[in-house]
């Protein structure tokens, strides 16, 4: 254990899952699994989209996704877990992405590197999604 990687393997392991099987659903289109690794009231941040802002409520986020997915043909994500602290039935994670998509207007690769930094609950013994706050590091 490092001071980035705190609290029971078994939760850390359960939170790693909850962020892998989240960029898999976005890889596959899979709403049905993206939406359900969110806590009913969870809340996205996106502050670097001052057009989306923060997004309140499982229902209003999982909308957005279903929204702004087909601007995303040929979308490739993939996570790299940085840190995930667990106290208790919360824990704190930070996760860097990289996408790759085809800009829908002219065709060409669109490049994203991000970085997620979340809040996490457990409920009835699993963990969900409860704030995600998504910064751009780099795009082109």
């Amino acid at each position: 254990m490092t001071k980035n990687f705190t609290g029971p393997l078994e939760d850390r392991m359960a939170i790693r899952e909850v962020l892998e099987t989240y960029a898999d659903a976005v890889n596959q289109y899979d709403e049905e699994t993206w939406a359900s690794l969110w806590a009913d009231d969870s809340q996205w941040d996106l502050p670097d989209y001052p057009e989306l802002g923060t997004v309140a409520g499982k229902k209003a986020i999982v909308d957005m996704w279903r929204t702004a997915m087909p601007n995303y043909p040929k979308l490739s994500f993939s996570v790299s877990i940085g840190m995930i602290r667990v106290d208790g039935d919360t824990a704190a994670a930070r996760a860097y992405i990289s996408e790759v998509y085809d800009d829908p207007e002219t065709g060409k690769d669109k490049r994203a590197r991000g970085e997620y930094n979340d809040k996490l609950v457990k409920r009835n013994g699993k963990w969900l999604l409860k704030q995600r706050t998504f910064r751009v590091r780099h795009q082109t």
